[in-house]
Formats: C-alpha cells, sequence, structure tokens
C-alpha cells in the first residue's frame, strides 16, 4: 500500500513529465455537458492524490474522492483540503449520497480482480448517482490490445529532486503484473529506492458493457477518447 512518501514522488514524476490531468478533465466535462448539461457535482473514484480532482474542481460546483491507500489520501487532503476526499474500497464504498457524474481514470478499473468485482464495482458507481447521471470510466488494455513485456522509462527534476522511473509489464491470462522501481535523489536524503509491483486485471469491452448494463446504465464506448490511447466508457444512469 502506498505511504505518504512514496504517493508524492508518484503525483511528482507524473506531473513533471507533463501529464495534463487538467485538459483530461475539461474533455470528461465536454462529454458530461453533452449528457447532462446542468450537472454540477462530481465524484472521483480512486482519485489518488487529487490531481483529477483538482481539475474538476475548476469545472463542477461540488466535487469529492474515494481513494483507497491511506498514503494517498493524506496527500490529496494536504494538497485539497476544501475538497473530501473519503478513504474506501472502489468495490464497496458508500458514502450516503449521490452525485451527477462519477469517475474513475488512469486505468484504476483495472485494480478489480474478477468480473463480479467488476460488476460490483459499477454498482456502487450506479448507487451513488442521481437519476440520468453519468459515469466515465478510463479502462486498463483489452486483452488483445494489451502488449505483453512492455518496458518503459523516464526522469524529471522537481524542485531540486530528480527522479526516475523504470517499469515492466507483463502478462498471465487475464492478468497482468506492473513491476515499477523509482529512484530519487535529493540534497538532505541522497538517494532512494523504491518499488512497486502491482497486478491489474485485463477485462474485454463486452465485459465492462455488461458491468454496465448490470448496475442499469446504458454505455458508449469512445475509442478515441481519452489521454492513454485506450479510450473512455460512458455510461448513463436510466
Amino acid at each position: 500500500m502506498y505511504g505518504k512518501e512514496f504517493a508524492d514522488i508518484y503525483v511528482s514524476f507524473y506531473e513533471g513529465t507533463g501529464k495534463d490531468y487538467a485538459a483530461e478533465a475539461k474533455e470528461v466535462r465536454r462529454l458530461v455537458t453533452e449528457r447532462l448539461p446542468d450537472a454540477a457535482s462530481l465524484l472521483d473514484v480512486a482519485c489518488g492524490t487529487g490531481p483529477h480532482l483538482r481539475a474538476f474542481r475548476d469545472l463542477f460546483d461540488h466535487v469529492e474522492g474515494v481513494e483507497l491507500a491511506e498514503g494517498m489520501v493524506e496527500v490529496a487532503r494536504e494538497k485539497l483540503p476544501e475538497v473530501p476526499v473519503h478513504q474506501g474500497d472502489m468495490r464497496d464504498f458508500d458514502l450516503g449520497r449521490t452525485f451527477d457524474v462519477v469517475t474513475c481514470m488512469f486505468s484504476s478499473i483495472g485494480h478489480v480482480t474478477s468480473v463480479a468485482e467488476l460488476e460490483a464495482t459499477l454498482g456502487r458507481f450506479a448507487a451513488h448517482l442521481e437519476p440520468g447521471g453519468v459515469i466515465v470510466v478510463e479502462p486498463w488494455w483489452f486483452p488483445e490490445t494489451f502488449l505483453d513485456g512492455h518496458v518503459g522509462g523516464g526522469a524529471v527534476t522537481d524542485s531540486g529532486r530528480a527522479i526516475t522511473r523504470l517499469s515492466r509489464t507483463t502478462r498471465q491470462g487475464r492478468e497482468t503484473r506492473v513491476t515499477v522501481h523509482f529512484a530519487v535523489a535529493d540534497p538532505d536524503n541522497g538517494i532512494r529506492h523504491f518499488t512497486d509491483d502491482y497486478p491489474l486485471r485485463l477485462f474485454d469491452r463486452a465485459e465492462y458493457e455488461a458491468a454496465f448494463r448490470s448496475a442499469g446504465c446504458t454505455v458508449e464506448y469512445l475509442a478515441e477518447s481519452g489521454a492513454l490511447g485506450r479510450g473512455l466508457f460512458v455510461g448513463r444512469r436510466a
């Protein structure tokens, strides 16, 4: 589970490499407005340290976040003290209120481990949605689009701190394994190394769509949307 220091390094790296959270949030706002012009409230599930949530805050009247990792929650609350950020599991959380929009970005949906968990998760999203509300989910790869053995790397310098990231992603059946190594150097602490290793589940398009429908939602898959080349699923509660 992410500690606070790792969570801060994680978001600093992605922001330093130019991930445009604001542009991604504006695309979500556009898709939502096309379907629900007066949408005013949004819940971002698996919000991490809150970079999308920070951008959504400028586009909706009221926003909240849900995140499982305690370190991520702690950083998000420090960065966004005026935004409610709840610690909870996307598969079974219950906030006791509903929203016009529920989002799950950056392929976080891949952390659920089975079709049953995917259906439970979409059921929780729909349970927190106003009738006619919109769900936007950025999926992990489909089985036919995943590249086994993919490796990546990058480096950024942030306020005198250097961060490098190396990753390798492999596949066994429907499970992918992402192994990430971060090296961090700064004047006060020297050089430190962090390793993150976690599974992400490969669901096919039909499984995602069936989970939306089982949650009482219509669904569209927009292959050309999203920043990661994986498209976006956009659902609407009946």
